[in-house]
């Protein structure tokens, strides 16, 4: 990758419907340019889909955070089978370093995190936890 490419993918992370006109004109090159480097970019996987966030996705869970967890043992799988299954857990991650698993909570209130967090610090095998309240979300790179 080069750097129209970087400068074309955060085109895309601003505005990925933005026609190829639209992006030829703000990088300075021609729409065949543009086309022929979104075809590279797909075709060699470094883009792997387009999405949109709508206002109802932000609006389901105005509460998210995100827990971070430390796992005595072997109960990693379990812990997170069961974390998985919990209605406000959006997606658990596992990762390396201090923390074992980082689980992506929304919920309605702060009240209703406030008791899945007591409810996931109270499974066997939890050894510790930090959770950080997600403020803002802003998608993609300015």
């Amino acid at each position: 990758m080069d750097e129209l490419d970087n400068q074309l993918l955060s085109a895309l992370h601003r505005d990925a419907r933005a026609s190829l006109s639209e992006l030829a004109e703000q990088l300075g090159v021609t729409r065949t340019t543009i086309r022929t480097r979104l075809q590279r970019l797909k075709q060699s996987g470094e883009i792997v889909g387009f999405t949109v966030t709508t206002r109802q996705d932000v609006a389901q869970s105005p509460v998210r955070g995100l827990m971070m967890l430390g796992i005595e043992g072997r109960g990693t799988e379990r812990i997170m089978s069961r974390i998985a299954a919990m209605p406000q857990v959006r997606a658990v991650h596992s990762t390396n370093g201090a923390w074992d698993l980082i689980a992506e909570i929304g919920t309605q209130t702060l009240e209703e995190l406030d008791e899945v967090l007591f409810t996931i610090r109270r499974m066997e095998g939890v050894t510790r936890s930090e959770t950080n309240l997600l403020l803002s979300t802003r998608k993609g790179r300015v």
